[in-house]
Order: structure tokens, then C-alpha cells, then sequence
């Protein structure tokens, strides 16, 4: 999009734009959700994720699936679809099957398991009516209007999939993040079943092509006001902070910053459930697709990931340690600057996309462009400082090798 922002201007629905955005969905969000939950199960779950060769197995499914689908897109060749998303789909599933058994004994709030549970079910639906439509575009079967059919599988997979998992998971995350209580009882059941309802009545009205969508609109932001809430509440009840987190944490700005584009998107969502259709209409549908999938569900995949991954070389090099000094605490990992670096690029990037892709504005597209692929170099480059605390000091066995070999070398 930096090098040929003309490319993948004006109407949304392209190849090329169809293209980006499954590697935005796939290649990024739910990618960065299915690794996160090795992570995230022992931490924050609760439950055991051991890796096992059919964690491998799903790993290549969905990387395969992910190339295939982006390639076939990119150059409008339409006929391996069915057989790119199946096996993505694949992929996705199996990491599900592993994480049923350990999350049904796992001892959390049965509503966050729920919201899991439902997460699961919802990418079966949304991957199913992926391969129909992929099929469809080859050999055309399904009623109705194919953006219609369009615009319901992506509800339901961003809405069902993406944004119940993230919700579910940051009821057991931000108090980690922030830090806070962690909420219970009945109040987290609310926010399941809302973005259920939503999630499957928006689906629904929209491949039926019906005039109900603003109801389940409606239902869908209830259950995001409905989460905002518990995270206002997590933040009136604060934990003592670790002394090695600074002012202005880089992920609580992140997520502070993905809740406000969700605020937008959500804004924006609801007009559009009423809106007839126009120019304006699909201009705004530009601008909420951006703030939705780059603002809020990227974004939050950032913020949480820049405590996951610190925790995680933590985990790895400390039993490794020995008598060689303390690990660096998970806070200090990181590269400060390089983290409000990416804050500012991404609180710069999501709306100047929004706007450039919803008014053609190819100089605000190509500077946007620029800073999201400029905060995802430095945001990598962080990565592999942070992971290389976990793989510095090598595995039990290179470190009784090391040892041996410097004894005999004395």
C-alpha cells in the first residue's frame, strides 16, 4: 500500500484490497490470537498448552492456507480459494481441539471460558461460509447479493471470532496489563452472549439481505459498551503496581488507544445499519472497516503482545540462569523509545488510512502506509530483542555441554 497506493484505492472491494485485508485478519489477528494461546493459557488461563506435533501440523495448515488465499486474491485467480481457506481453516480448528480439553478443567470464570467456547464455534461458521464463497465465485450457487454474502462472513468472523476471544482473553489479561482486580461472577456472561446475539443476527440479516441489521448493530455495541464497562470498573480497582512499570506503559496506551477506535467503529457501524446506500455509504464502510480491524483488533493484538512476550523470555531464561545474575525483569526487556515510537506511528496510521481510503486521498494512504509499516519493523526488531533474553543462555543440555566443554578447556 506504501508503494502503489493507487492500487488498492477507491471501491473496497478488489482483489488486491480483499488481499490485504486476509492478511491483516488471517495473517495477523487470528495468527497472533492462535500463538498468543500457548501464552496465554498457562499465564492467563490457567490451563497447561504443552506444544505437540499437532500444534506443528496447524501452524503449516493456516501458513499454507494464508499463502494460498493472499496469492490467489492478489491475482484474481479465484479457483484455489475453497481449497486455500479449507486448509487454513484446518489449521485453526485443531488448534481448538487442543485448547477444549485443557480449557474445560482450566479453573477461571466459567464466562470466560464461554466466551472462548463461542470464539471456536463462530470461525467454524465464518471459515464454512469462506470456502462456500470461494466456491461460489467459481461455479456462482448462494441467493442474494454476493457483498451482502461478503460482508456477513466478515461479521461474523471479526465480530464472533476475533472480538469474542479478544474480549474473553482481556478479562483475564488487562489485569495483568494495567494491573487490577480480575473481574467475576455473572456481569462477564453479559458480553458473550450480546456479541453472540449480535454476531449471529447481523450474519443472518445480511445474507438474507433483510432491514434488521440496525437491531443486532445495536445488540453488538451493548456488548461492547458492556465490556467497556468491566474495563472501567478493573481501572477503579487497581493492584499495586510492579515497581519496574513506568509511566505511560506502552501496551495501556495501545489499549487505550484500541478502545477508542472501537468506540469510532462502532459509531460508524451504526449508521451504517440505517444508512440507504450511497457514496457516502461506502465511504464510511472504508473508514469502519480500518478503524475496526487496524484500530481495535490489531491494536489490541499489540498491546497484549508486548506483555506476553517479555513474560514469556522471562519464563524461558530464568530456570536457565543459574549462578550468571538475575534475569531482567519483563519490563525492562523492551526498548522504551522504540515503544512510544510505535504508539505515535499507530495512533498516527489508523486514522490517516480511515480517511485517505474513504476519500481517495492517496498522500494520506501512501504517509499512513509508511508509519504502520514503519512501527511493524521496529515492533519486529522489539520482538527479536525481547526473544533473544529467552534463547541467550540455550537449553539445559547446551548449557551442560558449555559446561563440560570449559572445564576441560581449564
Amino acid at each position: 500500500m506504501a508503494a502503489d497506493p493507487l492500487g488498492v484505492a477507491g471501491f473496497f472491494y478488489h482483489s488486491r484490497m480483499v488481499a490485504i485485508v486476509h492478511l491483516v485478519t488471517l495473517g495477523w489477528i487470528t495468527s497472533s490470537i492462535l500463538g498468543s494461546l500457548y501464552l496465554v493459557g498457562p499465564i492467563a488461563l490457567r490451563m497447561p498448552m504443552p506444544v505437540r506435533s499437532p500444534d506443528y501440523t496447524a501452524a503449516a495448515l493456516v501458513a499454507i492456507g494464508l499463502i494460498g488465499m493472499v496469492a490467489h486474491f492478489w491475482i484474481a485467480e479465484f479457483s484455489g480459494m475453497a481449497w486455500s481457506g479449507g486448509t487454513a481453516a484446518a489449521g485453526v480448528l485443531i488448534v481448538g481441539w487442543r485448547v477444549a480439553g485443557p480449557l474445560r478443567r482450566a479453573p477461571i470464570a466459567p464466562a470466560v471460558r464461554l466466551h472462548v467456547r463461542l470464539a471456536f464455534l463462530n470461525i467454524l461458521a465464518a471459515a464454512t461460509m469462506g470456502v462456500l464463497l470461494g466456491i461460489h465465485k467459481v461455479r456462482p450457487f448462494l441467493p442474494g447479493f454476493v457483498l451482502d454474502h461478503v460482508f456477513a462472513h466478515a461479521h461474523l468472523a471479526a465480530i464472533g471470532w476475533a472480538s469474542m476471544l479478544v474480549v474473553g482473553v482481556a478479562y483475564r489479561m488487562l489485569p495483568m496489563v494495567l494491573p487490577a482486580q480480575m473481574p467475576e461472577g455473572r456481569r462477564l456472561y453479559v458480553t458473550a452472549i450480546l456479541l453472540q446475539i449480535g454476531a449471529c443476527g447481523i450474519f443472518l440479516t445480511l445474507f438474507l439481505h433483510t432491514q434488521l441489521a440496525w437491531i443486532f448493530a445495536l445488540v453488538t455495541v451493548a456488548g461492547f459498551i458492556a465490556f467497556a464497562a468491566q474495563a472501567i470498573w478493573m481501572t477503579r480497582h487497581p493492584r499495586p503496581r510492579p515497581p519496574a512499570i513506568r509511566a505511560h506503559d506502552p501496551a495501556v496506551l495501545h489499549a487505550a488507544a484500541a478502545f477508542a477506535s472501537l468506540a469510532i467503529a462502532c459509531a460508524l457501524g451504526l449508521w451504517l445499519s440505517v444508512a440507504p446506500p450511497s457514496e457516502t455509504m461506502l465511504r464510511v464502510a472504508t473508514a469502519y472497516g480500518v478503524f475496526g480491524l487496524l484500530g481495535f483488533l490489531s491494536q489490541m493484538v499489540v498491546a497484549m503482545k508486548s506483555r506476553l512476550l517479555p513474560l514469556l523470555a522471562w519464563y524461558s531464561a530464568s530456570p536457565r540462569r543459574g549462578d550468571r545474575g538475575p534475569v531482567p525483569s519483563p519490563h525492562n526487556m523492551a526498548w522504551r523509545d522504540g515503544q512510544l515510537a510505535v504508539f505515535a506511528l499507530w495512533l498516527f496510521g489508523v486514522p490517516a488510512l480511515a480517511g485517505g481510503l474513504a476519500f481517495t486521498a492517496i498522500p494520506f494512504v501512501r504517509a499512513a502506509a509508511w508509519a504502520l509499516l514503519a512501527a511493524t519493523l521496529i515492533d519486529t526488531a522489539q520482538v527479536v530483542v525481547i526473544l533473544r533474553h529467552a534463547g541467550a543462555n540455550g537449553s539445559p543440555k547446551t548449557e551442560q555441554r558449555r559446561s563440560t566443554k570449559t572445564n576441560l578447556v581449564r
